[in-house]
């Protein structure tokens, strides 16, 4: 077998067909856009590379495309309890053979050693967690949503044979937009919308900049104080925000404040795969066109969670419910959207799991992050500690 590093045109292209042929057998497989894949790996595209560098390769047999892999570094993927340095692997693809993954895996981890790294997890992504992070485990009967992970189901085995282990489960959560809320949903909402000072209300298309501070303002609240993700700005957000301005619905991103100041976040958008699967990869002229005239008519019927949080000080007095029933009375009797499944919450978040449990979402999905130590008898594998809450 000969692998070969991805460094032009040619390879570049290799790399993105080895992920469609190892899944020519799975039906619900639905490529991903082949600009977005690139795009991990250009410099001038990637914030990331100021903190990190990457490599990728792809493996072959007389010349037959069999696997491929990436390996990273980055200097801000922390994760509480870690006091040793973790790279990554990610774009993991491979035929079900004893082989072809320990080549893959030992070339990962021989770069990643170079590198100083003593560890690598994986499959994840360089560096952005709302795509292509962690290793699909159970929910293979479904399509998946955009940037959720899709593979095999072997895949499991090769990582575990390996010797990796489960670092930390992901659960993806899904239910019907018009499966009724529980009791405490309209109690809480009553209870604030009695008092002046709260509100929630859905974004306006024309107030982006605004609307990109008050995301960067409850993000970096909520989630930045854990060391699970670093801090952003809302230069930052608006970039996102125009990249998804084709397609973003404003009636299901959501704000709540306390006295105009905001508090809490519930980020959705339409399932972008519903579009993309009818693209092959591609997104040129003609497919965003095309993807405008299905937005029109109303062709997605599944909405998905993207981001939520709550500035700490609001925690724990119900704003999730408040928030989220206010929006429920605009988008249940709307008839937009047919099923929402909601963002990963990793095991290590048990609140975040609890939200979505009492919305009377069931468990869709299961990812896993593994964790593979160099060397155990320097650093000793733990699994990913709970989420502590102020």
């Amino acid at each position: 077998m000969q692998l070969v590093e991805v460094n032009n045109a040619a390879t570049a292209k290799d790399f993105i067909k080895v992920n469609v042929l190892m899944n020519k057998n799975n039906p619900n497989y639905i490529r991903s856009l082949n600009n977005e894949i690139n795009d991990v790996f250009d410099a001038a595209k990637n914030k990331n590379f100021k903190y990190g560098e990457i490599k990728r390769w792809v493996l072959k047999d007389d010349n037959k495309l069999v696997g491929r892999i990436a390996a990273f570094t980055h200097s801000k993927y922390k994760n509480k309890g870690t006091d040793f340095a973790v790279g990554g692997v990610g774009f993991f693809d491979c035929i079900d053979d004893e082989t072809a993954p320990k080549i893959l895996f030992n070339n990962a981890k021989k770069w990643l050693q170079s590198k100083g790294m003593e560890a690598m997890d994986g499959p994840i992504n360089f560096l952005d967690r709302d795509k292509w992070w962690g290793l699909m485990a159970e929910g293979f009967e479904e399509a998946p949503i955009y940037g959720m992970p899709y593979n095999p189901p072997y895949y499991e085995k090769l990582f575990n044979n390996y010797g990796f282990k489960n670092y930390y489960n992901q659960y993806y959560y899904a239910m019907g937009v018009k499966d009724p809320l529980s009791e405490k949903f309209p109690e809480r909402y009553k209870k604030f919308k009695s008092k002046p000072d709260y509100e929630a209300r859905h974004i306006s298309i024309q107030l982006l900049e605004k609307h990109a501070q008050e995301f960067a303002t409850v993000y970096n609240a909520a989630w930045a104080q854990h060391g699970e993700a670093k801090e952003i700005t809302a230069k930052d957000v608006m970039k996102l925000f125009n990249k998804m301005k084709a397609v973003m619905d404003e009636r299901l991103i959501w704000f709540a404040y306390y006295k105009d100041e905001p508090i809490a976040m519930w980020i959705n958008i339409p399932d972008l795969n519903e579009y993309f699967k009818h693209f092959n990869g591609r997104l040129g002229a003609f497919e965003k066109l095309r993807l405008l005239m299905m937005k029109k008519t109303n062709k997605c019927r599944i909405f998905t969670g993207v981001a939520f949080g709550i500035v700490p000080k609001f925690q724990a007095l119900g704003i999730d419910s408040f928030m989220i029933y206010e929006a429920s009375l605009l988008i249940q009797p709307g008839g937009w959207y047919d099923k929402y499944e909601m963002g990963w919450a990793g095991d290590w978040n048990p609140k975040m799991i609890n939200i979505y449990k009492s919305l009377g979402a069931s468990q869709s999905r299961r990812m896993v992050t593994y964790r593979y130590i160099f060397d155990e008898t320097k650093n000793n594998f733990e699994r990913h500690p709970v989420m502590e809450y102020k």
